[in-house]
This record gives structure tokens, sequence and C-alpha cells, in this order.
């Protein structure tokens, strides 16, 4: 007996391109269900699970969905050609059909779930790739910097997205199509070590940092109390108690002070930078919005050139121009030492600690392992010929883990990462920072001078030992500074940072 054909458009689908597509549709679609699911059993501590289940898996069901309709439309072609019998390319829907009507209400009921899934997939793929998982960890190496510091930040409970993409549609999808040349970097394996700060795609901090922080309310002054350690065998301690005048002001009425008074309320800044990240200022402009006056300063000792200053876009001074820094803070030697002598997880007791400790902490390895061996050697070393009473094993070996744990903080020798790769421009003490501009070199026509007067931004209460600190009569204007090692008059002519590097001495 003759097999009977297959007739109708159902039969366009018995071929090898549909079987192939509806084969790959239903194991893909299994196989992102076992992803989700056993994501759920590890409580979502791999971001591979998201990785595989809402940005792999899904085009290759869209294929196999994709490829089930093409075959029957190969297959139709394939029977003109042939001569055979063509059935018509799309199916006769007759509602007074029985038949016809239960296939077109699995139809729809297929589609409606199709539909609410992928809907679902969807949004969970656009909530996936703005975690804070997918962009610090997806790609440990390349980003094992950044998300390092940002755990160890200020701002470690805040997305990564709030910062750097914001509110709206626009910089979505703006941070989606650099984030294809970010992933083309990273398999071909071009991408740049250290990874730049991306001072020029970064959204202005008025539509991402003024959400939380708005320089408007910020008024009056804040005290901060610092304590450095002298590199001497006591590891004697400095404290420098600091009022910071951060100032702000109202649009309403104009009225600003401090260093908030930077921030556009009152007047507007502009400045063109030489370099890529805006440490060579030689032009800035100050426009009173008030009266609408502007004044130019020019660099004396660096002028910038008239093609220049014609060619470059002003760059309107934010938020970020000086607080740079306020995730992916890479804090040097000198200060992280300083911290944990402070928190007494070094023991300032330890003969010359704090000067090992940044001495250790500096030197250039070529991995993470080789520098935890070096730490350990050096530290060990050091304290192995003293008495146990100067230098207690249990001591020396929390200093050994204190310093290790620092430098698997703050450097990366696999991505050239570490405090003198990346600038940070808030204060003066170890990169330019404020004196970017305020160096007293910069003038206007009138012979108005962008001052260098330390009083404008911060007084200083109190300063020296803690057994005997000098304390200023007058809190607004404060002491006169004293260096901890005499150095004469050189503090007044130069910048800190000509000095001081972070891994002093």
């Amino acid at each position: 007996m003759a097999k009977r054909e297959r007739s109708g458009f159902v039969s366009l689908l018995y071929n090898r391109v549909s079987f192939l597509g509806g084969f790959l549709a239903a194991v893909v679609f299994v196989l992102i269900i076992l992803t989700i699911f056993f994501s759920w059993l590890s409580g979502g501590q791999s971001p591979y699970f998201g990785l595989v289940a809402f940005l792999i898996l899904p085009p290759f069901l869209v294929l196999g969905l994709i490829l089930i309709p093409v075959g029957a439309v190969l297959e139709r072609r394939r029977r003109i050609r042939t001569g055979r019998r063509t059935e018509a390319l799309f199916p006769v829907i007759d509602l007074n059909n029985p038949k016809s009507r239960w296939h077109l209400t699995v139809f729809n009921i297929g589609l409606f779930a199709f539909l609410l899934v992928s809907a679902l997939g969807t949004f969970q793929a656009y909530h996936y790739t703005e975690t804070t998982e997918f962009c610090g960890t997806l790609c440990h190496q390349v980003m094992e910097p950044e998300h390092t510091a940002y755990t160890h930040s200020p701002h470690a409970r805040v997305e990564c997205v709030e910062c750097h993409v914001g509110p709206g549609a626009g910089f979505f999808v703006r941070s989606k199509l650099s984030g294809l040349y970010q992933v083309y970097a990273t398999l071909t394996n071009i991408y740049p070590r250290p990874i730049p700060t991306p001072i020029e795609n970064l959204r202005p901090a008025q539509e991402t940092c003024e959400q939380c922080h708005w320089p408007t309310a910020f008024f009056g002054k804040k005290q901060r109390l610092w304590t450095h350690h002298l590199y001497d065998e006591e590891s004697t301690p400095w404290r420098i108690n600091m009022l910071i005048k951060i100032g702000g002001g109202s649009p309403a009425t104009a009225q600003t002070a401090g260093i908030h008074w930077h921030m556009n309320i009152a007047n507007r800044i502009e400045f063109i930078a030489t370099d890529s990240a805006n440490q060579d200022i030689p032009w800035v402009r100050f426009t009173d919005l008030a009266t609408g006056q502007s004044q130019i300063f020019i660099d004396e000792n660096n002028p910038p050139d008239s093609n220049l200053v014609n060619s470059q876009p002003l760059h309107v001074m934010d938020c970020i121009d000086c607080h740079n820094r306020p995730t992916h803070i890479f804090d040097p030697p000198d200060r992280s030492v300083d911290l944990a002598l402070n928190t007494r997880r070094l023991d300032p007791r330890l003969p010359g600690i704090k000067e090992l400790g940044v001495n250790v902490l500096a030197q250039e390895y070529e991995t993470t392992g080789q520098a935890m061996d070096a730490i350990a050697a050096a530290v060990s070393e050091a304290y192995e010929t003293l008495p146990d009473s100067v230098a207690p094993p249990p001591v020396v070996e929390q200093a050994i883990s204190t310093l290790q744990g620092i430098y698997s903080t703050y450097h990366f020798p696999v991505m050239n990462t570490r405090w003198d790769t990346h600038h940070n421009h808030i204060g003066h003490s170890i990169d330019r920072g404020c004196f970017r501009c305020h160096d007293g070199h910069h003038v206007a026509e009138t012979g108005n001078r962008i001052k260098r007067d330390c009083t404008s931004c911060h007084a200083i209460l109190a300063q020296g030992p803690p057994d005997s600190l000098m304390t200023a009569d007058d809190p607004e204007t404060g002491l006169e500074f004293v260096h901890p090692v005499d150095i004469g008059e050189a503090w007044r002519e130069i910048g800190c940072y000509e000095c001081h590097t972070g891994a002093e001495p």
C-alpha cells in the first residue's frame, strides 16, 4: 500500500530546515529554563548564569523559531521546481471549520505565551545588563581594579548605572552601543591597560551626581581631622584639624561662598585643557551670571596657542572636574598606611613600620602573587632579628596580612593600575588638583589673578603632634601651615605634589 502524502500548509513544515529550527528552539528553551533554575539554586552568585540565560541563549532560540517558517518557504519552492503539487504559503483559516478554529486557538495561545516569555526575558536581560554584577565581575580581569575599588568606596551601595548611565533612554542606548566596542575589545584583547577614565563620555554630573548631591543645598563648613605619620622609627603621628569651607549657594539669592562657588550657581566657569586627563589648563573664563561680565585668565607660564583656543571646545566646569574619583579610588601607599596605623591594623610600635609599609607597597611587581610573597619576605626580614618584646610575631603577621590586603585593594599589576596611573583632583597634596588653576599664574588682562590663597577653601584649626597641638585663635583664618619636616619657605613657592608622590620617601 502506497504511503499517503501529507497535504496542506502543515506539510510544508516537514523538511530538514524546519525540523532543525524546531529542534534548536526546543533544546535552547530547555537550556534557558535549566540555566535560570541553576542560577536560582546558586543564589545568583555567578554572573555567568545570567550571561548565558539572558544574553547568549535567547538569540539562538529566536534563530530556531525563524528557521521553521524559512524551511516552509524553501520546501514550497522546491515543490514548485519539481512540479509537485504546491501548497498555499499561508494556512487557510475557516472559522466555520472546527479544526481550523482549534488550530487558530492553539496558535494564539502559543503566540501569547511566547510574547509573554519574550517580554519577561527582554526585561530580565535589560535588568541584568544594568547590575553591578554584570558591569564589574563579568569581565573579571578587565574590570577587577574598578570593581574592587568600588566595593571599598563611599558609593559601594550605588549601582554602577546610576552614575555611568543615569535616567532616561538616550544615555541607556548610548551606553549599550559603547558597550559593544568594549565587548569586542575584550574578546580581541586590545583593551588599554589601565582602563582610562572616560572623561569625554561621562554624563554631566548635574544629571547623575546631583540626583543625590545638590550643591545649592550645601552650605557651611565641614571639619576634618587628618592624622599623618612621619617616616621615623616611631612613625610619629602628626595631626591636622582642618575646617573645609564647602559653601554653596542658591540661584534665587545668587549668594555663593566656599568651594562650591565654582558650581555654576551664580557664575559660570569654563576652561580649555591641553591633555586628555584635564591636568594642564592654560585658559579659564569666569562669567558672572548676574551681570553677564566675563574675564579670561591665561597661564602666564604656559600661554595657550591661539589656534588651540579657537579650535578646542570649551569645557563647562562640572562636579566631576574636582570629584573625579568619587568611587574608583586608588589610595596611594602613604595614605593607606596612615589609615592602617590610625585604625591599629598596623601597630605603630613596630619600628619604622610606616616607612617599611610604604616602601613595599610602592614597589612594582609583575603579578599579585609575586607582590604577596615579596611583602611577606620584606616584613619578616625587617623584624626577624628583633626581640619578641619589640616585634611580637603575631603583630608582625598582622602587619604582613594588612599590607597584603592594602596591595590587593589598590594595586593591580596585570592591568597596570595603581594610585599613580589615575589622578585624583580633590585637594593638592599628591596630584595638581586645585593647583591646575589656583597656582597664582593664571592672570587676566585687568591684572586680576586666580588666587592661590589657602584660606579661601580651608582653615587649619590645629596641627602638630597629639601631645603638643598648636591651635588657632580665629577659626576663620586658622593657623599658618607648618610643614612636619623643616623645609624652610619652600612650601610657599612650590606645589605639594611636586615633592609628594604618595610613596615617600
